[in-house]
């Protein structure tokens, strides 16, 4: 019978050792190697990442999510790669689900997997939050990661699979946590749209907000997470406001770039 083919663990990570050890620990017992691409962190997240003989641990300035994690791809020697997060686990079943995946030898080149958030003490399964199942294992160089930073996604050749199980992600310590993620991710955002030619409006600042809470509380069932829904609903509102406002302060206003970036990193770059 046909060994398996080899796989990797690709993450990347700034100042994470406060998640990394249960991720590496997750995944370490049925990959060949993690690839572990850090962002010069400054606690201990390199000292704990060296404890896994698994770990291949490379260090790279930050440049974006997508870049990052390219490149964390790119370093990665196995046939497949799971592409994890630090603040991700494996879960039991989806640890067998992918180990039962790749011994069939796929021919596709990619599967999806859903994603479970633990937020305000509760795991939420409503709101468009659950399963909203991505690609994250893929095999090398038939994918890659795109989208718009920091909301990256990997796209592959042709069509793939969904697998059984789930990627346990724990996104926020509590919802301060969030609210500065909310404010760093927006302007993140909105600088990019800007700098891909977009313009803010008064009109889609008063509508998106809007249409955003309804979605995902009302279509999106957000309602049955009880409070924890409604509170994520009105955060993605808000997130969504904070997107629609920066864009429309730097394109219509002439503003700067947001205070909160790394003006070495993210660059208000269009001309107007």
């Amino acid at each position: 019978m046909k060994q398996r083919p080899s796989l990797a663990a690709a993450i990347i990570t700034l100042n994470e050792q406060e998640n990394i050890r249960e991720c590496l620990e997750s995944v370490e017992e049925f990959v060949d190697e993690i690839v572990v691409l850090d962002s010069f962190s400054k606690d201990a997240t390199e000292k704990i990442c060296r404890e896994y003989e698994k770990v291949r641990f490379f260090q790279h300035s930050f440049d974006g999510h997508i870049q990052q994690k390219n490149r964390a791809l790119e370093k990665c020697a196995s046939e497949w790669i799971l592409a994890v997060d630090a603040d991700e686990r494996v879960s039991p079943e989806l640890r067998q689900s992918i180990e039962e995946f790749l011994a069939k030898q796929p021919l596709v080149h990619g599967a999806k997997m859903a994603r479970l958030t633990y937020h305000l003490k509760k795991y939420i399964r409503h709101g468009g939050w659950y399963p909203n199942a991505r690609y994250r294992l893929i095999r090398k160089g038939k994918a890659f990661w795109g989208g718009e930073n920091p909301h990256d996604l990997l796209i592959i050749e042709g069509e793939g699979v969904t697998l059984a199980g789930d990627l346990i992600h724990l996104s926020f310590k509590d919802l301060s946590d969030q609210i500065q993620t909310i404010n760093n991710f927006s302007s993140i955002v909105a600088l990019t749209r800007f700098n891909n030619g977009k313009n803010g409006s008064l009109g889609r600042i008063l509508w998106k907000p809007t249409s955003k809470f309804f979605e995902l509380y009302f279509i999106k069932k957000g309602f049955l997470d009880g409070i924890q829904g409604f509170i994520i609903a009105v955060s993605s509102s808000f997130s969504t406001f904070l997107k629609e406002a920066k864009l429309f302060e730097l394109s219509r206003l002439n503003s700067v770039q947001p205070s909160n970036l790394s003006s070495s990193l993210y660059q208000k770059k269009r001309q107007n």
